[in-house]
């Protein structure tokens, strides 16, 4: 089964820095129907100003991967780490027993970005940090572990959940196959662009739940950009 909320019908949040959609409940939007896909608990489409940004603030036993889609984000935290990410790439913070952070947009033009929550599988984890470039040409009709906790993702930034995020860029016309699994569930975004998912249509930044579905036939209606959340059923 697959099931897609259109873009238009996210949650919504927007002041005169920060343009947001929320994919499943959060902050003061709240819809008891969408509250996560198993560990999967947010999914953030953001848009920042340049020059703004979100302050020094908290987080614990969370895996908080951010994938940016136009521009940059410069991170800090306490713990000393520091790193800016660039359209494309990715990176991870294991929130952990705690750990304190601002994320800043320093460009010159807006930055757009998918911001992911995952519960890791074990709390009370040591915090930390970390970010990785995943070129799109290596991207190019096969998902790509971006970050993972599974065995077989090597390569991956890791997080601490059996779940993985996934990234391929498709052509026009261009498809690929993914082995889901029946006893996985699967959450896919089309960062830009639009496709099919065994024959059911998602368009540019809709959410597509999918479960009971072994394997995955993506065909591209345009040239897509497409992220893939890989999870476990709870």
């Amino acid at each position: 089964m697959i099931d897609v909320a259109a873009f238009d019908r996210l949650g919504r949040f927007e002041n005169d820095w920060l343009t947001a959609r929320h994919h499943f409940s959060f902050g003061s939007y709240y819809d008891p129907a969408r509250s996560g896909v198993g560990p999967l608990i947010v999914w953030n489409d953001d848009r920042i100003a340049a020059g703004t940004g979100f302050d020094l603030h908290g987080h614990r036993d969370m895996e908080i991967i951010t994938y940016v889609r136009s521009g940059a984000i410069t991170h800090k935290d306490h713990l000393g780490n520091e790193g800016r990410t660039e359209a494309g790439d990715v990176q991870v913070m294991t929130a952990g027993k705690g750990i304190m952070h601002s994320e800043f947009n320093r460009e010159d033009e807006e930055t757009t970005l998918f911001q992911i929550w995952i519960r890791p599988a074990v709390q009370n984890l040591t915090p930390g940090w970390d970010q990785n470039r995943f070129p799109k040409t290596g991207r190019s009709g096969v998902l790509v572990p971006l970050a993972s906790g599974r065995r077989q993702h090597e390569g991956a930034l890791k997080i601490h959940q059996d779940a993985a995020l996934l990234g391929a860029t498709l052509s026009k016309g261009q498809s690929l196959r993914y082995g889901l699994g029946s006893d996985r569930q699967g959450y896919l975004v089309a960062a830009t662009g639009a496709l099919t998912v065994n024959g059911t249509a998602v368009g540019a930044r809709d959410g597509a739940t999918i479960t009971a579905e072994n394997s995955l036939l993506l065909e591209a209606s345009e040239e897509s950009e497409i992220l893939l959340a890989d999870l476990p059923i709870e």
